[in-house]
């Protein structure tokens, strides 16, 4: 890779969508069409590059994100192609975080789906640029404008077409460029991929006016000059167009909406000259922001291969010969194989082994990596996922990964001796690659428990354990991640004395302890004064109370939500200690709770399910039986959309349910949405169960 690649030449991007939109699909066509594989893998077949692991073959769905590096038209194009399955959002959480631009992919019978919203909603949060794409033309019941409408409605989006199709459904044979007013038919022959620019059709002139002048128009507002050109009534030219539409792109304030039929390979070309002129290279975007190690002060990295080297990893995989590869996009400076870089996440001094550029599971060497580009990395064995990699002598911290907490546990034992070991090295290695995996051990019955997003995610799990990993498991029955919080506020005074001869033990802490904003997790506040409690014993405190929420006294669960304010207390000079502190507040804070009351919590699903409109009632009285609220219900094309929120504990085999009263014919898909209490009665039947099982 020559290391003076330009720059602003660089397309950093990424594929999102609703699982079953079809980004892998269009994302083999990408590489078939840059040259960058010789033939079209079909995810159908099992064939897709990009989709490598057995699972992923095997199921037809992309369960980890991918990347691969290819150029058209003089542009390198950096592609990563996440997951659609919201089991797997982490994938595309981090995928987000570290690309520049993203293409949003739609189905043209679907439109916008539940999944659509979520990946949507967290590339606003990373103000990734999008343009839309709008896939499976060619399907009986594809609306272009139907779609078109979702997208401006349901996300909030300015969606403007910069193309239109020719025909939808079996009728759909090409498209009308808006941008240079031309017809581009894709003819039917034996590999599909010949396609002809033409005058655009009489019986679509007036359409394809009337559509470019909703697109000047649209772009004109984003614009002053253009505006003034559009006053006037002149038509402004294909560079002033293209100019006006990447700066509005690129500044969040226009969404470009394309349309093809990617398994046909109809609209794949004209999507990649989007990828080029709308999305931004490196440069386009304002600097990476970070902070000084030392000081906090904020310090910005600009994407110059000469400027001080940031990095951020985004994804650790265990490959079976190289051992962990490390994920990273540079920012700023160059990585270089045989180098020694600062971990400034964990004061780690580490060298660089090897570099490669990623074509999914196959790699090829490279010597450096300029900024602006992602590869992987060998040798990074102290990195994880979210760490920042600097130059020693310019350290800066970048914004780490937020990723979700897990919703289900399962239980998991080795079936012999033998595979007891290779167990806890496997789930070590597992939980290293993914973020929203955790492994722990239950204190008292010495249980393995493995938390993940969901049955798919667990299921995929315990597959690699047999499968890469060769261990023999037995696993438990999925069981719902329950937490725990307080009701109400309290204020709790303990003291901690214990004398042993020699040296005592003494801390004494007065606490408040009250509910939090639901999702904050933990908040600790330091309000001592005067030295009743000494500054060097207040991290103690908190480890306490962060020790007794591991394992909450009303259920054993985690607790979750809860603010402590350490208000004053007492020390003596001989017997207080660390320990002592720790050993106070971690009491101390387990009594409070009890005086504040305590309650269950379960995670909440938000459900979707999709059946014909016969079945409407069967659905909805299925879903409140579950305990489940019903929310909005819509109709699209003779099937009709429910949505409801439903506590996870009541979700377990529903697709099997939901198949039975369908009769094959709905289909569902959920994600987390927040806590909420269990009701008191049913709260002491889970516990109850819970204590016979421990």
């Amino acid at each position: 890779m020559a290391a003076n690649f330009d720059i602003s030449r660089i397309r950093n991007i990424g594929l999102m969508a609703h699982i079953d939109a079809g980004k892998t699909t269009v994302t083999e066509r990408i590489l078939y069409f840059t040259g960058k594989s010789h033939r079209m893998g079909e995810v159908h077949d099992g064939e897709a590059q990009m989709d490598w692991m057995a699972q992923e073959k095997e199921r037809g769905i992309t369960i980890t994100s991918a990347a691969t590096t290819t150029y058209w038209k003089d542009h390198r194009v950096n592609i990563i192609d996440t997951p659609g399955h919201v089991d797997f959002t982490a994938e595309v959480e981090r995928s987000l975080r570290v690309l520049d631009g993203t293409v949003a992919l739609f189905c043209a019978v679907g439109g916008v789906q539940p999944q659509s919203e979520t990946v949507w909603r967290q590339a606003v949060k990373y103000l990734v640029p999008r343009i839309a794409f709008i896939n499976k033309m060619d399907r009986v019941g594809a609306d272009f404008n139907g779609v078109v409408k979702e997208i401006k409605e349901e996300l909030g989006a300015n969606a403007v077409p910069v193309v239109i199709p020719i025909g939808e459904g079996e009728a759909f044979r090409g498209l009308i460029d808006l941008v240079d007013m031309k017809a581009i038919y894709y003819d039917d022959t034996a590999d599909g991929i010949e396609l002809r620019e033409e005058a655009i059709p009489d019986d679509y002139a007036v359409r394809a006016r009337e559509a470019e002048a909703v697109m000047i128009e649209r772009i004109s507002e984003q614009d002053d000059r253009l505006m003034g050109k559009f006053i006037e009534g002149e038509t402004p030219g294909h560079e002033e167009v293209v100019s006006a539409m990447r700066k509005a792109t690129i500044d969040g304030r226009i969404i470009p909406v394309l349309c093809g039929a990617a398994f046909k390979n109809k609209g794949v070309r004209r999507l990649l000259d989007a990828i080029i002129d709308y999305l931004p290279s490196p440069v386009d975007l304002p600097p990476v922001i970070g902070t000084h190690t030392e000081s906090s002060r904020e310090l910005l990295r600009h994407p110059h291969d000469g400027a001080p080297l940031a990095a951020l990893a985004f994804k650790i995989m265990s490959d079976k010969h190289m051992g962990k590869l490390t994920y990273v996009r540079v920012y700023s400076g160059t990585l270089r194989s045989g180098e020694f870089v600062y971990n400034s996440t964990r004061d780690r001094r580490q060298r660089i082994g090897r570099l490669f550029l990623m074509h999914a599971n196959k790699q090829q060497v490279i010597d450096e990596l300029p900024a602006g580009n992602v590869g992987a990395v060998v040798g990074l064995s102290d990195t994880y996922t979210g760490d920042t990699i600097c130059n020693m002598d310019h350290p800066i911290v970048l914004e780490s990964i937020e990723f979700p907490a897990p919703v289900i546990d399962m239980a998991v034992k080795p079936v012999s001796r033998a595979d007891r070991d290779k167990l806890g090295r496997a789930l070590a290695r597992l939980s290293e690659e993914d973020p929203t995996f955790t492994v722990k051990t239950h204190e008292e019955t010495g249980e393995v428990i493995i938390s993940g997003m969901g049955e798919l995610h667990i299921e995929v799990i315990v597959d690699r354990l047999k499968r890469e990993f060769n261990v023999g498991v037995e696993v438990g029955k999925p069981e719902v991640a329950y937490r725990e919080t307080i009701i109400g506020p309290v204020e709790h005074d303990y003291r901690h004395v214990k004398q042993t001869g020699g040296h005592g033990q003494y801390a004494h802490v007065i606490m408040r302890i009250e509910p939090g904003e639901p999702g904050i997790g933990f908040r600790f506040e330091n309000r001592v004064q005067g030295g009743r409690i000494p500054s060097q014993f207040i991290p103690a405190v908190e480890r306490g109370i962060v020790d007794a929420m591991a394992e909450g006294p009303y259920a054993g669960c985690p607790m979750v939500d809860i603010k402590a304010t350490i208000l004053d207390g007492s020390f003596h000079e001989v017997d207080s200690s660390d320990q002592a502190f720790r050993v106070c507040a971690r009491t101390g804070f387990r009594e409070a709770c009890k005086k504040a009351g305590l309650e269950l919590l379960e995670p909440i699903m938000s459900v979707e399910v999709a059946a014909p409109e016969e079945y409407v009632g069967a659905v909805t009285s299925s879903l409140c039986s579950k305990r489940g609220k019903i929310g909005e219900l819509e109709n699209k094309a003779k099937v009709s959309i429910m949505r409801a929120r439903v506590p996870l504990a009541e979700m377990f085999g529903y697709a099997s349910e939901l198949r039975t009263i369908t009769s094959g014919r709905g289909e569902f898909t959920m994600h987390f949405e927040n806590y909420e209490a269990v009701p008191f009665k049913l709260a002491e039947e889970i516990i109850e169960e819970r204590k016979k099982k421990a």
